[in-house]
């Protein structure tokens, strides 16, 4: 199977859109089909791409005004061309919203199926930068997505999402997991020195730090005795948040192993955001057999299941953030039972038994389109 990504995001990008294309491209290869990427130039320009499982065609792009780490993609004609040339036979469209309207479009005239995948709350991120926003938002999802021959949710939550708002033809398809990066065992205790001289119950964020993740609400749990909070990823909220969170050790952006290591040596694993349509941190978290406190909204409705493996929390609430944590901090055991329950959890999400999961909903699409043999 010829196979073209357009994706928002690739690596060097550290996000969920980048890291679930990247994961997607590698497994294609490893299962003998021929994939190809589009994305955005990175601010580097347009090198090669050291590492992609496959080649890679870089758009010309311009950063983000206000933050600069995201990049989107200008008009250009490289996007049809790199889909004609490479002889197609459907179109994977990674959270679509600039450059996959443009894969859309070229996919269309060129008559090959594409699969669109849902992965981030545009709506959401309308509401936070914009205020306002959302309805627009939702009508350019639709839109794009309507035009797919299939849409993938990653989970129960944004199934129903794109339901409620008229997106036809939506199946549910979750992430992977390096349940081999990220695992118990990685736990370091000279990390775990370094990063709490005094012996302090080590709790841990990890993920971009935007006004989105909301991570300001991990303030009272910095707070508690005995807690040493550990901030893991960059953004254009850092320096507000090391103004916020005193006391906090903001590692920066972190990757591969080192990660993996971070994620096992904490003790509690906090996620904040409101508007995570997944939230693959939490399962890299519960893979290194920590416990985890959510917000019991999204994506997080589907992975922690709460009292077994975690906690869920209302969003938004700083109180109960701090009050989970606590919870947590004052049981070891309780810790040790729902970190244990997270591992157990995970092992079946790995990224090659969800990859032939889509490899399954490619076929599908592209039976459809097969024209009827009159017997």
């Amino acid at each position: 199977m010829r196979v073209v990504i357009v994706t928002e995001s690739f690596p060097p990008d550290v996000n969920g859109v980048a890291h679930c294309a990247f994961q997607t491209a590698r497994h294609l290869v490893e299962r003998g089909h021929t994939p190809v990427v589009v994305a955005p130039a990175t601010a580097a320009g347009t090198g090669p791409d050291a590492g992609a499982p496959c080649p890679v065609v870089r758009v010309p792009s311009l950063p983000l005004p206000g933050y600069p780490q995201v990049r989107v993609a200008l008009p250009s004609r490289r996007v049809a061309a790199a889909i004609a040339e490479h002889r197609a036979d459907l179109v994977h469209l990674a959270s679509p919203f600039v450059l996959g309207v443009r894969g859309m479009t070229a996919a269309a005239r060129l008559g090959i199926p594409a699969v669109a995948v849902y992965q981030t709350d545009l709506g959401g991120y309308a509401r936070t930068y914009m205020g306002a926003g959302e309805a627009a938002a939702w009508r350019r999802i639709r839109s794009v997505h309507a035009a797919a021959d299939l849409t993938l949710a990653p989970s129960s939550a944004a199934r129903r999402d794109l339901d409620t708002h008229g997106v036809p033809r939506v199946k549910l398809w979750p992430r992977g997991v390096d349940t081999t990066r990220f695992r118990p065992d990685r736990r370091d205790e000279a990390l775990r020195r370094a990063l709490a001289p005094d012996g302090e119950l080590i709790v841990g964020y990890v993920g971009r730090l935007a006004p989105e993740k909301q991570v300001e609400l991990l303030a009272g749990a910095r707070a508690l005795p005995g807690v040493r909070l550990v901030v893991v990823g960059d953004g254009p909220s850092r320096p507000g948040l090391e103004e916020s969170l005193p006391g906090a050790v903001f590692l920066g952006r972190r990757t591969g192993d080192q990660l993996a290591r971070i994620f096992a040596s904490l003790d509690v694993f906090v996620h904040t955001g409101p508007f995570e349509t997944f939230c693959q941190t939490v399962q890299e978290a519960m893979a290194s057999g920590v416990p985890v406190v959510a917000p019991a909204v999204g994506g997080p409705l589907d992975l922690v299941a709460h009292g077994r493996t975690g906690l869920l929390v209302p969003p938004r609430d700083a109180d109960a953030v701090r009050d989970a944590v606590a919870a947590l901090a004052a049981d070891p055991a309780l810790r040790d039972a729902y970190g244990a329950a997270g591992r157990v959890t995970v092992e079946g999400r790995t990224w090659a038994a969800v990859g032939d999961r889509l490899i399954g909903h490619y076929e599908d699409v592209l039976a459809a389109r097969r024209p009827v043999v009159a017997a």
